[in-house]
């Protein structure tokens, strides 16, 4: 057997998580042992819309979201109560920001946590929220990848310029630049074909979610010949898998673990660290028997 797979947590914190439990979380996962701590963005939620949900039978999110914190604000939060423990966008929804800014936020908190920022990366599928926002729905997924152009050259190139579809940056300065060369790692989300395409182009990863381990392997193969296209090869990508709720037993995991997959990203939530320390011992457990 080959290396161990990771364990990843994801928590979405938001106005009923108090910074001092956001801190002492965040010191209690890296404690335990988990690898990353995985923070989602949307920047508002409605009561009401038509886009669906791709992850739910009814297409809707579960609960009554209301709110969330920022990714950004929060890793940088998390970061500074942390040592070791990487830190992950799961996803930011890249299309609908600013480039220049998402690039300075991100090469900031790499900055700031000495290096353990990888940024995860989707195209978003709330449609009421690009138009509140004033972003465009049609071709997110082209307006993406030219933000991922933006970002890569204001962190790699010393004078940085882009001249694209969507954006036009003439000769500048940002700095600084992350501590991760060449640059921040870029995991795309997204089970797609298009999605995985992206990954092949340009990803060092893959964030895949509600997955089994049936569809999974087939992912994977579907993967690893769009990588043989661009001359790359699955080894030369991070396979993260959040996985269905329907999976459960070890043998499932083990499967997991024997296609290859880095970290599996867990959600371990609780409204007291008590609780915390219970969903933590039995997602390891799962896991890892």
């Amino acid at each position: 057997m080959g290396k161990q797979m990771q364990i990843g947590c994801q928590m979405a914190f938001n106005d009923f998580t108090s910074p001092k439990y956001i801190a002492e979380a965040a010191q209690f996962v890296e404690e335990f042992g988990f690898a990353e701590f995985w923070v989602p963005e949307h920047v508002m939620f409605f009561p009401s819309y038509e886009s669906k949900y791709p992850y739910s039978e009814d297409g809707r999110i579960g609960g009554e979201p209301r709110s969330l914190l920022d990714p950004f604000s929060a890793l940088t939060f998390v970061a500074a109560h942390t040592r070791s423990i990487r830190l992950g966008t799961g996803i930011c929804l890249v299309p609908q920001r600013n480039p220049v800014y998402t690039a300075k936020v991100a090469a900031d908190l790499d900055f700031l946590s000495g290096g353990r920022f990888d940024l995860g990366v989707g195209i978003g599928w709330l449609k009421e929220e690009f138009q509140a926002l004033g972003v465009p729905w049609e071709d997110r997924a082209g307006r993406t990848m030219e933000c991922i152009e933006v970002m890569k050259t204001l962190w790699c190139d010393d004078v940085s310029s882009y001249q694209g579809k969507y954006f036009s940056i003439g000769a500048a300065y940002q700095n600084p630049k992350p501590v991760q060369k060449p640059h921040i790692p870029i995991l795309f989300g997204g089970e797609s074909d298009p999605a995985l395409l992206r990954v092949a182009q340009v990803g060092q990863g893959w964030y895949g979610f509600n997955l089994t381990p049936q569809l999974l392997e087939e992912r994977l193969d579907h993967l690893a010949r769009l990588l043989d296209e661009q001359s790359r090869s699955i080894e030369d990508i991070r396979i993260c898998v959040g996985p269905a709720s329907s999976v459960r037993s070890a043998a499932d995991f083990e499967r997991f673990q024997s296609l290859g997959v880095d970290q599996v990203v867990l959600p371990v939530m609780a409204a007291k660290i008590s609780s915390l320390e219970e969903r933590a011992k039995k997602a390891f457990a799962r896991v890892y028997g």
